[in-house]
């Protein structure tokens, strides 16, 4: 009796040995594998901070000829075409302002069913593009909506019949019609018969944008830190323009700047940053003068978003990426969109904005003229997409072309479409046999 006692409590000695070192052996294996990982993580570390460093130079020709023009044309490619469309571009075709800002509203919301109808659709003038740029700010969620354009103080038909398909569920406010200017009164009248409105007047484009400002803060319930500085001198059109996409898609509002100095509205609405605004300025110094950016470091910390041109400061735009406060686009590799709109239209720059609000989410890259230039072609060729075993992988971009072919050709976006198309990184076969 007395042996096999001490028989069993050997066995149970040995047994709970074993458990022991097996739980030892697991949990080296664990802190084996957390070590291991920790390490990989830190290799992804350093390699995304040298990516971002260096990806533009470690991307630059990665495709043979990616950055380069065609070297030869087709003459007969546009003869007996049946639409405009191609794979990798969605062309908006249309040049009148205000029919394309519906041709962009039945593009972006179909308003088949509740979850695709808009929240809010603003109305903006045509004309006046610094108020109507400022406006597309309310875009954004929790407006969720179309910005329609009317000329002088009348909306036409169109329009009308427009916000009837839609049918705006409202914001949170319950507002369904913003209305940014002045409308005549019987329209006023008329929209408040059937839909929530609300009527946005100030006496110059600054105070305008500060009231939007204030207005879309008090929708939302904060004040966002971030802000864009653009100006709103007639020549700084085109630099100012590529803030449109960015405010529509994100919370941050433009306010405006003179050729001489901070109008006193911006004043105000910088001054509810309290002294912690982050500030981001649109142009170079031919645009927004040095003196004015170290006026503005009184009110947080500035950033110059800057090019010799118009296209230049849209691509450094849609490059840029502020990692501390994660403003802007940062779009420097594939798998995006993009919007290509000519200098020579910012009215349809302006209401193409609804593009960076849903969808593909994209940044614009404005054409000179309507043509393709070294900095496009260059920018083009960085964000090219490779796939390594089949096209399926992905990523993909895609683009979208606003107004007709008198504006840019069906020339260009057959350029565009190329270039932003998949391709074996092996440089054979374009779809690696498929």
């Amino acid at each position: 009796m007395y042996g096999k006692n001490i028989l069993r409590f050997f066995v149970l000695i040995i047994w709970i040995g074993a458990l022991v070192g097996c739980g030892a052996d697991q949990d080296q294996e664990r802190a084996d594998e957390i070590n291991e990982a920790d390490h990989e993580m830190e290799e992804m570390d350093e390699g995304e901070m040298d990516h971002n460093q260096t990806g533009e130079e470690e991307r630059s020709g990665q495709v043979e000829g990616a950055e380069e023009p065609p070297k030869e044309f087709n003459e007969n490619a546009t003869n007996n075409l049946l639409h405009l469309s191609t794979k990798n571009i969605t062309r908006i075709n249309e040049d009148d302002p205000i029919r394309f800002s519906i041709m962009v509203s039945q593009t972006i919301w179909p308003a088949t069913h509740k979850e695709n109808q808009p929240g809010t659709v603003i109305l903006a003038p045509q004309g006046q593009w610094q108020v109507a740029l400022a406006s597309v700010n309310l875009i954004h969620h929790p407006n969720d909506g179309p910005v329609l354009l009317f000329e002088g103080n009348n909306l036409n038909d169109l329009v009308i019949n427009e916000i009837h398909r839609l049918q705006p569920k409202g914001n949170i406010e319950g507002t369904q019609i913003m209305v940014m200017g002045e409308l005549a009164d019987d329209q006023l009248n008329s929209l408040n018969q059937d839909f929530e409105v609300k009527q946005i007047t100030s006496e110059d484009p600054a105070a305008f944008a500060r009231d939007l400002d204030q207005i879309y803060s008090e929708i939302t319930g904060s004040v966002p830190q971030g802000v864009i500085i653009g100006s709103s001198e007639e020549k700084a059109i085109p630099y100012t323009l590529p803030a449109g996409n960015w405010i529509s898609h994100m919370e941050e509002p433009l306010l405006y700047v003179s050729a001489g100095d901070i109008p006193e509205s911006t004043k105000e609405a910088l001054e509810k940053r309290n002294g912690e605004a982050n500030i981001y300025v649109l142009g170079p110094e031919s645009i927004i003068s040095e003196d004015l950016v170290n006026q503005l470091q009184e009110y947080g910390n500035v950033t110059r978003i800057t090019g010799e041109n118009p296209v230049e400061v849209s691509i450094q735009f849609a490059k840029f990426k502020d990692e501390q406060t994660n403003f802007g686009w940062g779009i420097d590799s594939p798998g995006h969109g993009l919007v290509f709109v000519s200098t020579t239209t910012p009215e349809l720059a302006i209401a193409g904005a609804p593009f960076a609000h849903l969808g593909k989410h994209a940044p614009m890259v404005l054409l000179e003229n309507g043509e393709l230039t070294t900095e496009v072609y260059q920018y083009l060729g960085s964000l090219k997409p490779t796939f390594k075993d089949e096209p399926t992988e992905g990523p993909y971009n895609h683009g979208y072309v606003l107004g007709s072919e008198d504006i840019i050709s069906y020339r260009t976006q057959g350029v565009i479409d190329e270039k932003l198309e998949i391709v074996s990184e092996k440089g054979d076969d374009p779809h690696g046999g498929h």
